[in-house]
């Protein structure tokens, strides 16, 4: 995921497009649309196409920060071919999500899979998105429970079987560690298990092949032709056919969700159809995607903040002392989910994280022109286009967190309870952080991958010691521009072993 898009690769990505299609005797015509009395001012720059794109890629809040100090809170831009309007005031967000008669999210979301995932039928099957949706309830409640325990056994597992067996000092990559050990954890909790002689083989060759496709996901999501993009369209292939009847019939101890979506998917398709494997290779990019670099931003602002780690250290100890259970690598810890929900630490830390790191936008479809009532009045939003929330601009507000570009880890802690109460303009938000998306499009694996995240960071800090040895600066990829949480730009070395329990 270091693959990033500067202005030679977008302009060789034109070249090769009109190269690759033997479009170059034709020509090309760009019609900027004029403005209407009414509409937000529309930054295009001076790129066909591209529009603003390389300059948002660079650093998007900041030049989404500069175009608020000229135009204000809402404003249109041309970004790789696509008009987005952006609203950036918080206090008009729900402006978006409670209008989705005009401002649809399902049209946007089933345009992005079919480009991504070719998944076909659910552009037309309003049945098949109804009923796919359905299953997500076996992400919540009871099922999640379930979900809980069986991870907490998987992460035991990868523990025992890959760190727990020495007690020197090991060193690796921490973005290709949390990507090793969250993949497995991910598969195995949602698919089940594999026979031993198979297990190793099929994960570790999902994963990688799973790594590169996901390099290609940004690319995929603008437009581009998978054709285009090197080995991408084989990639994605041989995904999905992991997902066969032949495989999904060896993995054991499917999840409720899993089980569910394939009985609906059964309802729809043929039992051969490649869909059902592209809608299995969706739902683990959706689970993993995004846990992964959530994951390596957390063990390295904890590596790079002592007071953080100590803090986090002492609540699980006195956890651990309330609970009964004991520390030693011979004993696993053992707690609930709701017990887990109660270190207001974890859940600051993992908050600040998600606050520093997070750049999921909540997007919608124009589905007719509409005038979206704001406070200075109405702003006319055309068919076709698209509409944004942007939550870093919240995220880095001043007026909402005090030295919002630093890592502070008991941000969300008040009194020694959580903190959820935040203010802009004298007015109480409603969101303080949105890494979640909002409203219908809200993450509906939210609460499974808050639990994931909890759970492999108590693991890591309770059993292992963990230095950071190239202790600098890394910055956010801004490659996936709104999409997620992004990769750092380089990866970084530390090194864990087992902790030394005193009896």
């Amino acid at each position: 995921n270091s693959y990033d898009l500067t202005d030679q690769a977008a302009i060789q990505v034109l070249q090769d497009t009109f190269s690759e299609k033997k479009l170059l005797t034709k020509t090309f015509v760009f019609v900027f649309p004029y403005r209407r009395p009414g509409e937000p001012p529309l930054i295009k720059g001076w790129l066909p196409y591209l529009g603003q794109g390389l300059n948002f890629q660079k650093a998007p809040s900041a030049f989404l920060k500069t175009l608020q100090k000229q135009h204000g809170d809402i404003f249109t831009v041309l970004l790789g071919g696509k008009y987005i309007t952006f609203i950036l005031d918080p206090l008009q967000f729900q402006l978006v999500t409670k209008n989705p008669k005009h401002l649809s999210f399902q049209i946007f979301s089933t345009k992005l899979i079919s480009k991504v995932f070719s998944i076909e039928m659910m552009l037309t099957n309003q049945e098949l998105n109804h009923d796919i949706h359905v299953c997500y309830q076996y992400l919540q409640g009871k099922s999640l429970d379930i979900l809980f325990e069986t991870m907490m056994q998987n992460l035991k597992h990868v523990f025992e079987s890959k760190l727990l067996k020495t007690r020197n000092w090991d060193t690796e990559r921490m973005l290709t560690f949390c990507t090793s050990v969250v993949f497995e954890i991910t598969f195995t909790t949602l698919y089940g298990k594999l026979p031993d002689a198979d297990r190793k083989k099929f994960i570790s060759e999902l994963r990688d092949d799973f790594i590169k496709f996901d390099d290609k996901f940004p690319y995929l999501v603008s437009g581009i032709p998978i054709k285009l993009l090197g080995n991408a369209l084989s990639l994605r292939k041989k995904l999905t056919e992991c997902f066969t009847q032949e495989n999904l019939a060896k993995m054991q101890g499917w999840s409720e969700v899993i089980q569910m979506r394939q009985d609906t998917l059964e309802k729809y398709y043929e039992p051969d159809n490649s869909e059902i494997g592209a809608h299995h290779l969706a739902l683990l990019w959706a689970s993993v995607a995004n846990t992964i670099p959530t994951v390596f931003w957390a063990m390295y602002y904890l590596l790079r903040h002592p007071e953080a780690m100590a803090a986090l250290r002492d609540e699980i100890d006195r956890l651990l002392q309330s609970t009964g259970q004991k520390k030693g690598s011979e004993f696993f810890i053992d707690f609930t989910r709701e017990q887990l929900d109660s270190l207001v630490y974890l859940e600051s830390i993992v908050l600040e994280v998600l606050r520093l790191c997070s750049f999921s936008t909540t997007i919608r479809f124009v589905e007719e022109d509409f005038a979206l009532p704001v406070e200075s009045g109405e702003c006319l939003l055309r068919k076709g286009d698209l509409v944004a929330i942007f939550p870093p601009a919240l995220h880095k507000d001043p007026e909402v967190f005090e030295a919002p570009e630093e890592f502070r880890y008991d941000r969300f802690v008040e009194d020694g309870k959580k903190k959820t109460t935040f203010f802009k303009s004298g007015k109480k938000l409603k969101y303080c952080v949105m890494p979640f998306g909002s409203g219908v499009s809200k993450c509906p694996g939210r609460f499974f991958a808050a639990c994931e995240m909890k759970q492999l960071l108590v693991a890591l800090v309770t059993y292992f010691d963990l230095e950071i040895i190239d202790d600098k600066p890394v910055e956010l990829s801004y490659s996936r521009m709104l999409l997620g949480i992004p990769h750092p730009t380089t990866d970084v070395s530390f090194r864990y072993r087992i902790k030394h329990f005193t009896s």
